[in-house]
């Protein structure tokens, strides 16, 4: 696929629900948008509401195929994504209660990097020991649902960030963009991978064959960001992404090199290995630093977003392990 179809606007998801079935009509301009039902009873990690939130949010990045760019702002389908979105947050606190731990008491404990994984729990680990060339190929599948957008969600916070915070964010935005050099986005790094691996590179692609879990992880990225009141647990996320990093890209390498996949593939862990790694120190100390300095009341704040990035990827490390070790495909559809 060119690069050029590939960065058009992708088609609407298939519907998994009441939801995201009416939510499609609205956009199509086959239903009014007034006619979608309530999400009062609708799983808040479960297919149909995960779908609808994600369609509501890819508005805000890549839109969609026949679909007006003015629905971005349409005031029912925002206050239709308002609800969805409480229901999705609610839950999320529930998960993850206060515990009065601090930022950075939070950090550090994600800086203990294991040695091995006793408990089977970490997907890094089970790629790298045991993974196929096909269980490699459905996590790049579904990765690319961020990957294919990388470090877009977190641009959202730059406006809300001033001094330290602000200078350090945009540093660390400014090398995720290739730093000035566009065939080094790491966005088109991700698509030389898949292109490696023979996956479709267009935008959205995979979001039919993603799993609820999946596309919560995303939709983590895009609640924290669109929301000034969520600053601080978008820098948390950020740093939890930044931290764990650089080991976890290692052992994808190491699993890309152990199936024969080819150099582009490989390189965009090990870009990550080396980038993330400086990345961490300047979003330990500027970023988070920066902030909590100039906002000490949004502590807690970072922390919810650590352990709620936590919370997810737990949930979708569950769900790929338990396919994968049953000898069946993580995705919804093959």
């Amino acid at each position: 696929m060119t690069t050029a179809s590939r960065h058009r606007p992708p088609p609407l998801p298939t519907p998994r629900g009441p939801l995201s079935a009416a939510l499609r009509a609205a956009l199509l301009g086959t239903a009014p948008s007034e006619g979608i039902p309530d999400a009062a009873d609708s799983p808040a990690y479960g297919d149909d509401l995960q779908l609808a939130l994600y369609t509501l949010y890819e508005l805000h990045y890549q839109g969609f195929e026949n679909v007006p760019d003015t629905l971005e702002w349409d005031s029912v389908l925002l206050a239709f994504r308002g609800t969805l979105e409480d229901r999705f947050l609610r839950a999320l606190r529930e998960d993850v209660p206060p515990t009065g731990t601090t930022a950075a008491t939070a950090l550090d404990e994600l800086q203990v990097e294991p040695a091995a994984d006793p408990d089977g729990t970490s997907v890094s680990f089970f790629l790298r020991d045991e993974g196929t060339l096909g269980q490699l190929r459905e996590y790049a599948a579904l990765r690319s649902l961020y990957h294919l957008k990388e470090a877009d969600p977190h641009a959202w916070v730059i406006p809300r960030l001033r001094g330290r915070a602000k200078a350090g964010m945009v540093a660390v935005e400014f090398d995720e963009f290739g730093a000035g050099r566009p065939d080094e986005i790491h966005a088109e790094l991700f698509a030389d991978l898949m292109t490696d691996l023979k996956l479709e590179t267009a935008y959205g692609h995979y979001v039919d064959a993603a799993p609820a879990e999946a596309l919560a992880t995303v939709n983590l990225m895009s609640l924290f960001g669109l929301h000034r009141a969520l600053r601080g647990a978008l820098v948390g996320h950020f740093a939890a992404v930044e931290v764990t990093s650089s080991p976890g890209s290692r052992r994808l390498a190491e699993a890309l090199r152990r199936v024969g996949a080819g150099p582009a593939a490989v390189r965009f862990y090990t870009e990550h290995v080396e980038a993330d790694a400086v990345h961490e120190q300047v979003v330990r100390r500027d970023v988070v630093g920066g902030l909590l300095e100039s906002e000490p009341e949004l502590d807690a704040d970072v922390v919810f977003g650590v352990r709620a990035t936590a919370c997810l990827e737990d949930r979708l490390a569950a769900r790929l392990l338990g396919a994968w070790r049953r000898g069946t495909t993580a995705l919804r559809r093959p």
